[in-house]
């Protein structure tokens, strides 16, 4: 779409599907979740010393894929070290996000700003990087870099928030995780941040009161997602993942029509609708 051949942008696809799994291997030990993608997280499956050395050796795998940029003569100095700081910048990022999502459990209360940041620096930044390390492999001049950076982050706006959504009322079968297990986990999502702004204080004690539960019963869990439904949360989650992905789609308007585009389109179409 930039210009590049695919091939150009290997190396750098695979820092980043490396890195991904390095998080998710890590983030499941953080979060006790014990399946992912419908399987037995890596910590469950074996234990929690295997799974760190585990994500330790995926993350010095992928700042190894990132080398052969440095031997190839068609790239520059500075364009190896802008290819090396996104990279860098994203897992620096990724943390801070990880150690905010942590954080948030503990609180009594975060605003929505607090939370766009986290998710800004959990997913957003990995999906811009993505899509930037693309732009950067084709040599692509600064505004297609930045429009293709916005592009990734507004896509991993919207699949964080719709990631919340699903939470509560995806199809637990497709989506590969229990239902309401961010209710179970205390976590502050968008959906409960939302739910606190529009609640009555009986309902905000209520809400407060289930995610502080260390083993919430099931009734409980369903009655927060009960809540989300009456306080109209779930169609403004909707709302808002609809939103961030019209902006996606703008940014990917900046580039000249082409197969690529058409490919990127259509995954950002796929994206909308998923279930898992």
């Amino acid at each position: 779409m930039c210009g590049g051949e695919a091939g150009e942008a290997l190396p750098a696809a695979l820092a980043v599907e490396l890195l991904h799994n390095f998080t998710l291997i890590h983030d499941d030990i953080m979060d006790g979740a014990h399946t992912r993608r419908n399987k037995p997280s890596v910590f469950r499956k074996w234990d929690s010393n295997t799974a760190i050395l585990a994500g330790d050796v995926l993350y010095a795998h992928a700042f190894e894929q990132l080398q052969p940029y440095a031997a190839d003569e068609r790239y520059t100095r500075a364009e190896y070290a802008g290819i090396n700081k996104t990279f860098l910048d994203a897992v620096v990022s990724v943390c801070r996000g990880q150690a905010m999502d942590m954080e948030f459990e503990a609180r009594d209360r975060v605003s929505p700003d607090e939370y766009l940041d986290m998710i800004h620096a959990k997913t957003g930044a990995l999906l811009a990087c993505s899509v930037k390390l693309g732009a950067l492999a084709a040599h692509a001049p600064g505004h297609q870099v930045h429009s293709a950076s916005m592009l990734g982050y507004h896509s991993g706006i919207a699949f964080q928030i719709q990631d919340d959504l699903l939470d509560a009322v995806g199809d637990a079968a497709k989506f590969g995780k229990v239902i309401g297990g961010d209710i179970r986990e205390g976590k502050k999502t968008w959906l409960t941040i939302t739910a606190f702004s529009k609640a009555s204080e009986k309902q905000k004690e209520r809400l407060a009161a289930v995610l502080k539960m260390e083993r919430p019963p099931q009734d409980e869990v369903d009655h927060v997602i009960q809540l989300y439904h009456q306080l109209h949360v779930i169609e403004a989650a909707q709302s808002a993942v609809n939103d961030h992905y019209e902006k996606a789609q703008a940014c990917l308007h900046q580039f000249e029509d082409s197969e690529y585009k058409n490919k990127i389109n259509n995954l950002l179409h796929q994206l909308m609708v998923r279930e898992s």
